[in-house]
């Protein structure tokens, strides 16, 4: 099956996120990966737990949709106002701080290197999977509940997309805390 447009762009993004943590944040010390620029700042690995929180609710979320999914029978994925909203709210090149839930927010936690980078990865291996699967399905059924009011949902697409999105975000975070790092460094 032919990949469109859509999943190339999510999946080069997907493997980009797993790359970048791979060479750049890996090679990092974990002192380093944990050092926070303010208090209420996220450290690198607070960048990547909050990845994994969001990983651990919505692929599997994910997974049913896709496994119940009926096949594409339309446009490939058609954005609703939601969906539009909850991209807007992780647009990844806006550095504006949003509220996090308390238990979406690793803030103050103790993090270890190995557990958290090793998760990211497996987080992005099974997203890779999942994007693989929903090719060919319809990606328009409302069907993934949004993380803290279940009643709402996203379509599968919109999720997707979210889920990539977010990423990208939060590692452009972690990158910004990374550069910190150097200008820290250096002084």
């Amino acid at each position: 099956m032919e990949i469109t447009p859509f999943f190339q762009q999510l999946r080069t993004a997907t493997e980009q996120a797993r790359r970048t943590v791979q060479t750049t944040f890996a090679a990092l010390d974990e002192p380093l990966l944990n050092y926070k620029p303010g208090p209420e700042q996220w450290s690198i690995l607070e960048c990547l737990e909050h990845l994994n929180r969001y990983s651990r609710y919505y692929h599997p979320q994910l997974s049913k949709a896709v496994a119940s999914a009926s096949a594409a029978t339309g446009p490939e994925v058609v954005f609703g106002w939601l969906g539009r909203k909850s991209l807007e709210s992780v647009k990844p090149n806006d550095a504006r701080r949003h509220k996090t839930l308390r238990h979406m927010n690793p803030n103050n936690s103790r993090l270890r290197k190995e557990a958290v980078l090793s998760e990211f990865a497996e987080h992005q291996t099974q997203l890779l999977e999942l994007l693989t699967a929903a090719r060919g399905i319809n990606l328009n059924r409302k069907v993934v509940p949004i993380e803290f009011f279940k009643l709402l949902k996203l379509t599968t697409g919109e999720t997707l997309q979210f889920l990539v999105d977010h990423t990208q975000r939060h590692l452009q975070q972690a990158e910004r805390v990374r550069q910190g790092l150097r200008v820290e460094l250096a002084v």
